[in-house]
């Protein structure tokens, strides 16, 4: 079956478990979204509704298998940059699985529960076979004996003129002797197909932005390395593209600000509603939202007033 851009970014796990956003402990009080991620951003153009479960609710979701296998291929990727440039092998990278899975299962411990139906272990050790082939295939797209990365894993954050704060995490940044900056971003999805390339690029001009607002660079590139289908997709930015990321930002933080205050989250149903995991919640199949946890506006109103969402 024919797999489409939006199928492969959920099927990747960036939809499902972002990365860019921090873990907020269970009973911390809701509080309105102050700072707007790339994953956020995606979640409320995907469904309004489908951002306040996630932001304002922070109702769990169960892991999925690849969403966890592309947590550990980024985690892989990243640690192998600590070998010198000689030692940056597709055997020693592939060596670097087993302890990351380990690190990664103590320090998320629900993940345990992905593979609590395989005593003899025979699915776990096709997932790990899976994961090693996505790590092999890398080596295919970039020579990391070639790269020396001034940043990995880095967490950008800007404020920008309006006050609306900008934050993500970027896999790699590269910067050549001449200052000009790469930004690099890992799938372990599919390459879009043509069609879909601006929708996949978005995650990472929005990367560039918040760079252009902190140190006054636009980056000469950005690089989606697609290990699933072993396709690298490249752009150039110029300040323009930028600037209408910028604007589209606005646009889209207001309307976040005008659903916290009015509590009016809409649903937007499209084909990836098979993969959420608040369907029972969701008025598009007949469920009904938990009481909304913040105050209220009504329309025309000044004051704020308790309220829910949800069917009349």
């Amino acid at each position: 079956m024919e797999t489409s851009t939006e199928d492969a970014q959920q099927c990747d796990g960036s939809a499902v478990v972002p990365r860019d956003e921090p873990d907020v402990p269970a009973g911390v009080p809701a509080i309105p979204p102050a700072s707007l991620s790339p994953s956020r951003a995606s979640d409320f153009m995907r469904c309004p509704l489908l951002y306040r479960f996630r932001v304002i609710d922070r109702l769990p979701e169960k892991p999925t298998e690849a969403a966890t296998r592309g947590t550990l291929v980024h985690a892989v990727l990243e640690r192998l940059f600590d070998a010198p440039a000689a030692e940056r092998t597709a055997p020693r990278a592939k060596a670097l699985i087993p302890a990351q899975w380990d690190r990664l299962r103590e320090s998320r411990p629900e993940i345990l529960e992905l593979f609590a139906d395989d005593p003899e272990g025979e699915r776990l050790s096709r997932w790990l076979a899976e994961a090693e082939a996505l790590v092999e295939r890398w080596f295919t797209l970039e020579d990391p004996s070639r790269l020396e990365p001034a940043e990995r894993e880095l967490f950008v954050e800007a404020e920008l003129e309006s006050g609306l704060v900008l934050r993500g995490i970027i896999d790699r940044v590269d910067v050549a002797p001449t200052g000009e900056v790469r930004i690099v971003d890992y799938k372990t999805g599919r390459a879009p197909r043509p069609e879909y390339a601006e929708d996949a690029l978005f995650q990472m001009k929005f990367y560039a932005l918040v760079v252009w607002r902190l140190k006054g660079v636009v980056p000469r590139r950005l690089q989606l390395v697609y290990l699933g289908s072993g396709e690298v997709l490249t752009y150039d930015p110029v300040p323009a593209d930028l600037q209408r990321v910028e604007r589209k930002l606005l646009a889209l933080w207001e309307a976040i600000r005008r659903a916290t205050e009015t509590g009016d989250w809409r649903p937007r149903p499209t084909k990836l509603c098979g993969w959420c995991d608040h369907q029972a919640l969701c008025p598009e199949f007949g469920g009904t939202p938990p009481p909304y946890p913040l105050p209220v506006r009504a329309a025309g109103s000044g004051g704020p007033q308790q309220g829910r969402m949800g069917p009349d």
